[in-house]
């Protein structure tokens, strides 16, 4: 099974969980970190997100796992909030955060720069702007490996 296949059939099993349990599911990876793999589920909701919160999500996601085992390979299990200074992935996320300042980094420099921050200001799919010390910065989305929330919600 592939891990794009892998991780289709998460999100499909995985989602109605955690909106039961009133939460909004902000991302799901399944990474490996040495010799380890790893399966990380970012919740999130207007409340924010406490030890108990991911507690409950991860004790219902692993009894799911554990009845439909779509992982051929071990791992472990983490459930977690995306956090204040969070990784925007998605463009549902980008959207959430017009005008909120945003760190942006680089696959590689453009103009010497490997990194720009600034206030989100739009996105499309194929760049994003930023108001960087009161100019426009426009990134091509091709040349960024990670956007990052700055600002305290």
């Amino acid at each position: 099974m592939s891990k794009s296949s892998i991780m289709k059939e998460l999100r499909k099993n995985i989602v109605p969980i955690v909106e039961e349990l009133e939460y909004e599911l902000y991302f799901i990876e399944l990474v490996k970190e040495g010799k380890e793999n790893f399966l990380r589920i970012y919740i999130d909701n207007d409340k924010g997100i406490s030890l108990d919160d991911c507690e409950k999500v991860s004790r219902r996601v692993s009894e799911l796992l554990d009845e439909i085992d779509p992982i051929p390979y071990s791992y472990y299990l983490e459930v977690s909030s995306p956090g204040i200074s969070r990784t925007l992935h998605t463009d549902k996320h980008l959207e959430k955060y017009i005008g909120y300042e945003i760190t942006i980094n680089l696959f590689a420099p453009i103009d010497k720069k490997k990194k720009f921050e600034g206030k989100l200001l739009e996105f499309d799919k194929s760049e994003v702007k930023i108001s960087e010390e009161d100019k426009e910065v426009i990134v091509p989305r091709e040349k960024i490996s990670k956007i990052t929330l700055k600002e305290e919600l």
